[in-house]
């Protein structure tokens, strides 16, 4: 079976790389040419962990190959699957212009009946949309080829996406004939195989369990957030709550860990897509609306912690930060809190220190040299007079609270993500601060 995939960005590069692995023969497109070379030449764009040898192994393999132009590819394949970007317009809502461009040149193209399937997350309407686009191509050629649309939004979490993909909780497809069906049953049945649900639906269905799913996610995020500053304010403890919830079979555990705020390309925009869209249809999403609002207030958390315990003021106190990535295994920063507390730091005169395993440079393409980059976690403390912990890398759990405290100016560590022991540190000298106790 042969597709192509518009867009090698984290989605599209993810897809390619895994359907290939499944026996799938993939083109994967893009209008980058520098992106598209360097794939060529085995250099992978992102990171996530296990993509770059899956990447290569297949593209030696020759099921995997990369080009510029759908154009050329398009006669060889059944179904195109866009997963170009949908960045959150200046209203948050989600600009399609990357997502129509696709269908333009789908349209402009095709000579036999083929699939447009959207892989990227869009607002429910968004196919109907796609479609007008390509009837209007096809009306300019003057000639009257089959096709049909349809969504097939991913679930993939940043730094587990190959495994995501590949053992997939469910796969969702929305489609609107037997013929569409019938391709997409083809392409996944060697998931179906392994007993993965795949679940088919309608269009905008499928188009709104993507955002439902996520909003429901931020919104458990956001909602232990809120219980975490109550529990500091009434004297409870935020794990034992957490703990207690969770047990619960009607609640479970996943995502209610408090901490510093979620962020990364999917939540926050997704939340904010979903919030527009039903503005555009005249109702108002109260719970996703405060669900954003505390998140945005829980960026800041850490950063008030910092102003309340750090004596004598922050003008000209050298702050090390570890951790710039939304979360770990990922160099994606995109919304991630890390920027905040940098951008109140720099504000309030301080000098910043940072460190991450792997967002360095991704850093530096972002604010230049306003931070100081370290050589590593223990070079960013050095002679600080805090640390704060924003990203939960593995690496990070067991440091050498010794070493710190002797390399340290000011013995005060503030854990945006609760993965430390109040004791332990309290038995080297530290003064220690996280969230919700």
């Amino acid at each position: 079976m042969n597709v192509a995939v518009v867009g090698t960005g984290y989605v599209g590069l993810v897809s390619g790389a895994c359907f290939a692995e499944m026996g799938v023969h993939v083109a994967c497109v893009d209008i980058d040419e520098k992106k598209i070379d360097a794939l060529k030449n085995g250099k992978i764009p992102i990171y996530e962990p296990g993509l770059d040898e899956m990447v290569r192994r297949n593209a030696n393999a020759g099921r995997l190959t990369f080009s510029t132009s759908l154009k050329d590819v398009i006669d060889d394949v059944s179904l195109v699957f866009s997963a170009v970007g949908t960045p959150p317009d200046e209203d948050g809502s989600a600009d399609l212009t990357y997502v129509l461009n696709v269908a333009r040149e789908f349209g402009q193209n095709i000579k036999r009946y083929t699939v447009l399937v959207t892989k990227s997350t869009v607002p429910v309407g968004t196919a109907a949309k796609v479609k007008k686009v390509i009837e209007e191509q096809l009306e300019k050629r003057g000639e009257k080829v089959p096709f049909d649309v349809a969504s097939n939004p991913e679930f993939l979490k940043e730094g587990a996406a190959v495994k995501d993909f590949m053992s997939p909780d469910r796969v969702v497809v929305g489609v609107a004939s037997d013929r569409a069906k019938a391709l997409m049953m083809r392409l996944y049945r060697p998931f179906m195989l392994n007993n993965f649900r795949v679940i088919f639906t309608d269009i905008p269905s499928a188009e709104m369990i993507k955002y439902a799913a996520n909003s429901m996610l931020a919104t458990r995020i956001s909602f232990m957030n809120d219980i975490a500053n109550l529990c500091e304010i009434v004297g409870a403890d935020v794990e034992m709550v957490r703990q207690g919830i969770g047990a619960d079979t009607r609640i479970g555990r996943k995502f209610l860990y408090p901490g510093c705020g979620y962020g990364g390309s999917c939540f926050p925009k997704d939340v904010k897509a979903l919030i527009k869209t039903a503005e555009k249809k005249g109702y108002t999403m109260r719970v996703l609306r405060a669900v954003e609002e505390v998140n945005e207030n829980q960026k800041q958390v850490v950063f008030k912690k910092l102003q309340k315990h750090l004596k004598g003021g922050l003008e000209g106190k050298t702050i090390a930060l570890w951790g710039l990535a939304f979360k770990p295994e990922t160099d994606d920063m995109r919304e991630a809190t890390s920027l905040v507390t940098i951008d109140l730091l720099l504000k309030a005169g301080c000098i910043v220190r940072v460190f991450d395993p792997v967002a360095m440079d991704e850093c530096r393409r972002r604010l230049g040299d306003t931070v100081i980059y370290a050589k590593d976690m223990y070079d960013a403390v050095l002679d600080a007079d805090a640390m704060l912990l924003l990203t939960e890398w593995k690496q990070f759990r067991l440091p050498s609270w010794g070493v710190m405290k002797k390399t340290m100016r000011n013995a005060l560590v503030i854990d945006g993500r609760n993965i430390y022991d109040a004791e332990e540190l309290a038995e080297y000298g530290f003064e220690y601060h996280c969230i919700g106790k």
